[in-house]
């Protein structure tokens, strides 16, 4: 048997991510803001990209003209250069640096306080950020008269305080051996913390917290006391029979305790959180005219790039230089062309989304249709992972409020008479709308729920009501009784 080699050749389809394929899928699926911090990266790596929005490439400057004329002039290359340093001296020469410096450096110093002027902001407003809870507690550490080893243990313990005040990991003791002091001495600071503003930080428990609030307030009645070390979780169910027979008093005096507790705040550290709103910015917006509903882009803030002429005109000569500006001018084209295929996308989507859904537009959420992927996904002829990144993050003005685009998707729930079916979110907000007009001693329960949506022609499980209740937030009913 004999061995040998030979070339075949052999067709074969294959599919490549390029690098430009993977970046025009990812700015499909960005979000506005992260869009816009990716542009500004690309602006400050790429010279060749400017971004018209901010006034940078809005006007030609003189030395552009002179770029612009030089370019156009019939002349050998080299003098082209040679004008182009002219022109750029021409224009840095008209301003007298010299004269600039000297009344610079003569100027009288800005005075860094102004007693008694009336048009200068608060200190507090020119802060970066809100204080934290972190920052009040050690502000009120440096302002007590907590000395030596005191401070240090309250330090230790102020840094290990959660977001809503509590001190619940770790325990006391690791504190203790971790600051190589008693545990006793630990309490003590302990105890002198949770008397700092807000009161209740600095507790273990929620117990702990409100009896430190109870205490501060002076609330001196034992009933209040007692509800709050032995009943907390028949208080939550709102149970006030079963904590009056166990405590043997009359049923206004337990109600009346339990309206003090209630104005009590169970997370003291919320005052001071960290997280800042989020305002939300509709990629697209649906106008009605008439009849008729238009689609229309979002362009405020998006950053409005082109590709600067001033390194078209300065390639040069050197082979070098030339190749790397073709490149980041080919980097620059490719960006360009696909944030403007993304938006051209968008608005597909957006266009397909108010066909289908055309009676919630009209006349609200109560009228949304079920919607897949897919039935958008045949009508613009796309895929349906291309549908999924463009309506993941995205928002839309409407006629009827602002929605993400992954709103108008949900499954279909059959009616009891066979018509057609209605959207889950169609369903939420009935259950939202019967909770609404509920008598609030006598709430509805899940059952409840379940055969007034019968009697309108929606045939659902309990357990679905319970779960679309938990997502809307609402509280079984045990917990939405009134009493006072």
């Amino acid at each position: 048997m004999s061995m040998e080699i030979k070339q075949q050749q052999r067709l074969q389809q294959q599919l490549v991510m390029t690098p430009q394929l993977q970046q025009a899928i990812k700015l499909l699926q960005l979000t506005r803001m992260e869009l816009v911090e990716l542009v500004r990266q690309e602006v400050t790596e790429n010279p060749v990209l400017e971004d018209t929005a901010d006034g940078t490439g809005g006007e030609e400057t003189p030395a552009d003209k002179g770029m612009a004329a030089a370019e156009e002039a019939p002349e050998p290359a080299a003098r082209e250069g040679v004008h182009e340093v002219k022109g750029d001296e021409r224009t840095v020469q008209d301003v007298d640096w010299e004269n600039y410096l000297q009344k610079y450096a003569d100027a009288p110093p800005m005075p860094t306080f102004r007693p008694g002027s009336e048009e200068l902001p608060p200190l507090e407003s020119t802060l970066t950020r809100r204080p934290s809870l972190d920052d009040h507690l050690t502000w009120q550490l440096k302002m007590s008269r907590f000395e030596g080893d005191d401070e240090a243990i309250a330090g230790l313990i102020i840094g290990n305080i959660d977001a809503d005040g509590y001190l619940k990991d770790p325990p006391l003791e690791q504190i203790a051996a971790e600051s190589g002091h008693p545990l006793e001495d630990v309490e003590r600071v302990l105890r002198l913390i949770q008397q700092f503003d807000p009161i209740g930080v600095g507790a273990r428990s929620l117990e702990e917290c409100l009896l430190l609030q109870a205490r501060h307030q002076e609330v001196d009645d034992d009933i209040v006391v007692q509800m709050i070390q032995r009943h907390l979780p028949t208080l939550e169910k709102k149970n006030y029979q079963a904590i009056a027979r166990d405590l043997k008093q009359p049923l206004e005096e337990i109600v009346e305790a339990a309206k003090a507790i209630a104005a009590l705040s169970p997370r003291p550290g919320r005052l001071y959180s960290e997280e800042e709103p989020v305002y939300i910015t509709p990629d697209v917006y649906v106008h009605k005219i008439e009849d008729k509903y238009f689609v229309v882009p979002n362009d405020d803030g998006l950053p409005k790039l082109k590709i600067s002429s001033f390194y078209r005109a300065v390639m040069g000569h050197s082979p070098r230089a030339k190749e790397y500006i073709k490149e980041k001018m080919r980097s620059a084209a490719w960006l360009i062309r696909s944030i403007q295929q993304r938006q051209r996308t968008i608005i597909r989507v957006t266009e397909s989304i108010v066909k289908f859904q055309r009676e919630f537009f009209d006349r609200g959420i109560g009228h949304l249709k079920p919607l897949i992927l897919r039935d958008v996904a045949d009508d613009i002829s796309m895929h349906e992972s291309t549908i999924s990144r463009v309506t993941t993050n995205k928002y839309v003005h409407t006629p009827q409020g602002i929605f993400e685009l992954k709103f108008f998707f949900n499954s279909g729930i059959q009616r009891c008479d066979g018509t057609e079916a209605i959207a889950s979110e169609s369903v939420k907000d009935k259950i939202k709308d019967l909770v609404g007009k509920e008598d609030g001693r006598h709430p509805h329960s899940d059952q409840r729920i379940v055969e007034l949506l019968r009697s309108d022609g929606i045939d659902i499980a309990r357990r679905t009501v319970a779960k679309y209740r938990e997502q809307l937030g609402i509280l079984s009913s045990s917990k939405r009784r009134q009493v006072f």
